[in-house]
C-alpha cells in the first residue's frame, strides 16, 4: 500500500508543480514574413502616409521621386533579370520613417510609408534574390 500512495504522490508532484503553457505559433511567432517567387513580376505600390515630402530611389541608376503626402506611386520590378530590388527612402525634413509592408496579392509589394517614432527609423526596402523582403 505504501507503494502505491508513493506513486500516486510522485505522479502529483510531476503534474501539479510544473506547469506547462500550451501555446500555439498562431499566438506567440508574429506574422509571417513576406516573400515572392524569385524571378516573378512584382508591382511595388509605394504610398506615403506621413505628413511631408519623402523621396524615393530605386537603386541601380534612377533618379530620386518626390512623394507628396497621400500620394501613391507604382513600380515595376523586372521579369527577374534584376538581381534583386532595394528602394531608398528619406523625408525631406530627416523626420524618422516607418516602412509598413504587404502583401495584397500574388504580384504586389505594397509599402506604406508612415512617420515613424524612433531615430533614425526606417531607410529602405529590399527584395532579395530570393525573394524575401526585408525593411532597414
Amino acid at each position: 500500500m505504501s507503494k502505491l500512495l508513493y506513486s500516486a504522490l510522485i505522479t502529483t508532484l510531476l503534474f501539479t508543480s510544473s506547469p506547462t503553457l500550451a501555446g500555439t505559433c498562431a499566438s506567440k511567432c508574429g506574422p509571417r514574413p513576406i516573400q515572392f517567387t524569385p524571378g516573378q513580376r512584382i508591382r511595388i505600390a509605394v504610398i506615403n502616409r506621413t505628413y511631408g515630402i519623402v523621396n524615393i530611389e530605386k537603386l541601380l541608376g534612377t533618379k530620386p521621386l518626390t512623394l507628396r503626402p497621400g500620394q501613391q506611386l507604382f513600380l515595376e520590378q523586372g521579369d527577374g533579370t534584376e538581381p534583386n530590388v532595394s528602394l531608398v527612402f528619406w523625408d525631406e525634413n530627416s523626420s524618422p520613417l516607418k516602412a509598413v509592408v504587404s502583401k495584397p496579392d500574388f504580384g504586389t509589394l505594397r509599402v506604406e510609408i508612415r512617420p515613424g517614432n524612433r531615430v533614425p527609423g526606417d531607410r529602405s526596402v529590399y527584395i532579395l534574390n530570393d525573394g524575401r523582403v526585408n525593411v532597414f
